[in-house]
C-alpha cells in the first residue's frame, strides 16, 4: 500500500509541474519548418541523396536488431524525466533522417556517432566498419511510464512516416502515419516521409516534448507539430500544413495501420493454437450526426475498399475491445495488451468519409488493416491544407455511455443441425451479440426489437432484394446480453448491411456495419 501510495503522489506531482516551450517559440519554429517545406514544394521533388554505407546494404532482420542504443549515452536523460535514443540505418530503413535538438531557442544537429551503438553477434563486424555516413534512420522516447523510476519506452518515429505509441500497461501493436496517399489505388501508394526533425528538449518537470517534422514525397511537402503526452492513455496533438507540388487523388488523413489475421468472423483458420490473432478487431467511428458505428475487421480473399460518408466527423480509430488473455492465449505477442487508437478531429474538416481499407495477408507479420480520413474535395497542385487533430491510445474504447456496444461478430452455416436437405443449408448465419448500455437494466421481456438495412447492388430485381435476408431475430440473453441473428441467401454480389437494437422505435446501441461477400467459388479461399 505504501509504494501504491507513494506512485499516486509522484503522479500528482508530475502532472501538475508543466513548464513547456512557450506558444510564442513554438509557433515561430512552426512557422520556419512551414516556410521550408511551401520552398520545398516549389521545387522538383529530390529523393535522399545519402548513399548507404556498403557495410549496412545487405544487414538481414537480426544482425540489424543486433545494433542497440547504448542507453548510458541516451540524450536528456540526466536533465529530465524524458529520454532519447536513436535508431542505427540499415535493413528496411535505408533513408537518413536528419535529427536537431532544440534548446535554448538554439538547433544543434545530432551527428552520427557509432560510439553511441552497442554491436553484438553478427553486427560485431561493423567496429571495424566505416560508418562515418551511416546516419540516423530515426528516434524513440522513453518516460516513467509505468512506475516512476524506470524509463519505458512509449513512441517509436521510425520509417517513411510512420509512428509508434503506447500507454501504460500496453505493448506496441498498430502504428500510426503523418500521411497516407493514393492508398489501394491501382496506380500505386505513395509514402511520404519525414526528412527532418526538431526535438525540443524537454525541462526537468515536463510532461509532455514538442516535436517539429519536415515532411516530403513526390506529390507534396509537409510541416508537423507534434505534442507528446505519454500516459495512460498517450496522446499526441498533431497540426500539420501541407503544401501540394502535384495532384493527388487521394488523400488519408491520421492513417492508422494494423493487423488482422484472423479472429470470431474468420471462416477459414490456420492450423494454431491461438483463437484469434490480431492487433485491431474493428473500426469505430463517431459521425457528425452522432451515430456510432462499430465495422468487425476481417481478412478477406480480396483488396475491400470501404467508405463511411461522413460530414465534420467527431472521432475514428482502430480498436482492440477484447482485452481477455483467454481469447488470444498468446503469451509472447500479449494481443490483450495491444493499444486501440482514437481520432479527434479539429477545427472544420467538413465532408467526406473514413475509408478502410482490408488487405489479404497469409499471416500475422504484415499490417493487412488502414483507415484514414479522406475529404471530399481532392488536393490540387500549388494548394495548401492545414489539419489539426488529436490522436491517442486506448485500452477502453470510447463510447456513448448510453448505447449498447457489439460484444462479439460469428458467422456459419444456416442449416438445421440433423436435417436432410434443410432449405436453409445454402443460407449463412449471422450472430451480433450486444451489452451495455441500456441493455444492463431490461429484462427478457422488454419489446427490444432489431432495425436491419441492406445496401444491395442495382442489378438485383424488387423480388431478388426482399430475399436477400429472409430472416431476422432478436432475443436475450444471460447476464443482459442481446442477440441478433440474421440468415442471408447466396447472391452473387457484396450486399451493405447495417444493423442496430432499437426499443419502442428509440435506438438503444450503436450501429454494426458490414460488407458480406459473396460465396466463394469451388476451390477458393474466403475470408
Amino acid at each position: 500500500m505504501l509504494k501504491r501510495l507513494l506512485t499516486l503522489g509522484w503522479l500528482m506531482v508530475s502532472a501538475s509541474a508543466l513548464a513547456e516551450p512557450s506558444a510564442s517559440e513554438l509557433n515561430r519554429w512552426l512557422d520556419s519548418v512551414r516556410q521550408r517545406a511551401e520552398t520545398l514544394a516549389a521545387q522538383p521533388y529530390a529523393p535522399p541523396k545519402n548513399a548507404l554505407p556498403e557495410a549496412l546494404r545487405t544487414l538481414d532482420y537480426d544482425t540489424y536488431r543486433q545494433i542497440r542504443f547504448d542507453p548510458t549515452r541516451a540524450y536528456w536523460r540526466d536533465d529530465s524525466r524524458f529520454s532519447l535514443q536513436l535508431f542505427h540505418r540499415g535493413f528496411l530503413f535505408p533513408d537518413p533522417v536528419t535529427l536537431h535538438i532544440i534548446e535554448n531557442a538554439n538547433a544543434t544537429p545530432l551527428a552520427f556517432d557509432p560510439d553511441d551503438f552497442i554491436y553484438e553477434g553478427k553486427a560485431a563486424a561493423l567496429e571495424t566498419a566505416d560508418l562515418r555516413d551511416a546516419g540516423h534512420a530515426g528516434f524513440r522516447l522513453h518516460y516513467p511510464l509505468n512506475t516512476p523510476d524506470y524509463r519505458d519506452e512509449f513512441a517509436v518515429f521510425l520509417g517513411a512516416s510512420y509512428f509508434r505509441l503506447v500507454g501504460r500497461d500496453q505493448v506496441y501493436g498498430l502504428s500510426t502515419r503523418g500521411l497516407a496517399i493514393d492508398t489501394a489505388l491501382s496506380g500505386g501508394e505513395e509514402f511520404p516521409a519525414f526528412r527532418q526533425f526538431w526535438l525540443f528538449k524537454p525541462d526537468p518537470d515536463d510532461t509532455a516534448v514538442h516535436i517539429m517534422a519536415l515532411l516530403d514525397s513526390p506529390s507534396l511537402s509537409g510541416a508537423y507539430h507534434f505534442r507528446l503526452a505519454p500516459g495512460h492513455q498517450t496522446r499526441v496533438d498533431v497540426d500539420a500544413t501541407l503544401y501540394a507540388r502535384a495532384n493527388v487523388e487521394k488523400l488519408g488523413i491520421a492513417p492508422l495501420t494494423s493487423m488482422f489475421a484472423y479472429g470470431d468472423i474468420s471462416r477459414h483458420r490456420p492450423d494454431d493454437v491461438r483463437p484469434r490473432v490480431h492487433d485491431s478487431e474493428g473500426l469505430l467511428t463517431h459521425t457528425g450526426q452522432g451515430e456510432w458505428i462499430w465495422r468487425p475487421l476481417n481478412n478477406p480473399h480480396r483488396v475491400r475498399v470501404s467508405a463511411f460518408l461522413d460530414d465534420h466527423p467527431r472521432g475514428f480509430g482502430l480498436m482492440q475491445r477484447e482485452r481477455d488473455f483467454d481469447r488470444y492465449l498468446d503469451a509472447e505477442a500479449q494481443y490483450h495488451r495491444r493499444p486501440s487508437q482514437w481520432v479527434i478531429p479539429e477545427g472544420d474538416w467538413g465532408p467526406g468519409h473514413v475509408e478502410l481499407v482490408e488487405l489479404p495477408s497469409p499471416d500475422e507479420t504484415h499490417d493487412n488493416i488502414v483507415a484514414y480520413w479522406v475529404g471530399a474535395t481532392p488536393l490540387k497542385a500549388g494548394e495548401t491544407r492545414h489539419f489539426r487533430y488529436q490522436t491517442h491510445t486506448r485500452t477502453l474504447p470510447p463510447s456513448d455511455p448510453l448505447l449498447a456496444k457489439v460484444i462479439r461478430t460469428r458467422q456459419g452455416s444456416a442449416a438445421v443441425p440433423g436435417e436432410a436437405n434443410s432449405p436453409s443449408a445454402d443460407q449463412r448465419q449471422w450472430v451480433v451479440d450486444f451489452a451495455g448500455g441500456e441493455l444492463a437494466n431490461l429484462s427478457a421481456d422488454q419489446a427490444v426489437d432489431v432495425r436491419l438495412e441492406t445496401l444491395v447492388p442495382e442489378t438485383l430485381s424488387p423480388e431478388q432484394h426482399d430475399d436477400v435476408i429472409p430472416w431476422v431475430q432478436v432475443k436475450a440473453l444471460p447476464d443482459h446480453r442481446w442477440r441478433a441473428t440474421f440468415r442471408v441467401n447466396p447472391i452473387a454480389l457484396p450486399i451493405d448491411v447495417r444493423l442496430a437494437l432499437t426499443l419502442n422505435g428509440e435506438t438503444i446501441s450503436e450501429t454494426w456495419s458490414y460488407v458480406i461477400d459473396p460465396p466463394p467459388k469451388a476451390g477458393a479461399e474466403d475470408a
